[in-house]
Parts: C-alpha cells; structure tokens; sequence
C-alpha cells in the first residue's frame, strides 16, 4: 500500500486559566492554541482562557486523531495525567507555548 502523503493531524490537551483541561484535534496545535486564545475556539475555551499546551499526539490522519480524542476524553484526570505525561508537548524552535508546566 502507497504511503499518504496527507500531513498528520494531532491530539492535543490544553490547560485553561480555571485549571481545567481541554483536548481537541489539529494538523497544527499551536495555531489552534492560538484560535483559542482569540476566542475564535470551542465554545468551552471562549469561556476559560487556554493557557497553555501540556500534550500532543501525532497521528497519521483525522480519523485516527478525532479516535484518539475520544479515547483521550473518556479518562478520568488522573489518567489524563498519565496520558499527558507520556506525550509532553515540545515545542518547534521558536514557537511558545507558554510557560512550563511544571
């Protein structure tokens, strides 16, 4: 089978002024924290300011990333830690991503 050329779409969870999460999906996370930070986002991230990326996960395209983010909102936040912590979000050279997490 041909490899897709298609560019891979990522799942990604921010961290919200209230210090609440959110998880989407984005062929660019960063431009997506941006669009969140404008207001421009989902509905949820209107009302709480995302702070920050904490994780992202590449996959190899929407379908398989949007499976993903399911899975990923199923868990409960201990596990969505885990989860986090296992796919810490590095940013390209000079992208910001806000301030550390830790």
């Amino acid at each position: 089978m041909p490899r897709s050329t298609a560019a891979p779409w990522f799942v990604y969870l921010l961290e919200c002024a209230d210090g609440s999460w959110y998880a989407g999906i984005s062929p660019d996370p960063q431009a997506r924290l941006r669009q969140h930070q404008n207001g421009k986002g989902a509905k949820y991230t209107r009302a709480r300011k995302p702070l920050r990326i904490l994780a992202v996960e590449e996959h190899v395209d929407r379908s398989a990333a949007s499976a993903a983010e399911y899975r990923l909102k199923q868990l409960r936040k201990a596990a969505k830690r885990a989860w986090a912590d296992a796919h810490p979000y590095r940013p390209a050279a000079g992208a910001t991503a806000g301030p550390d997490r830790d």
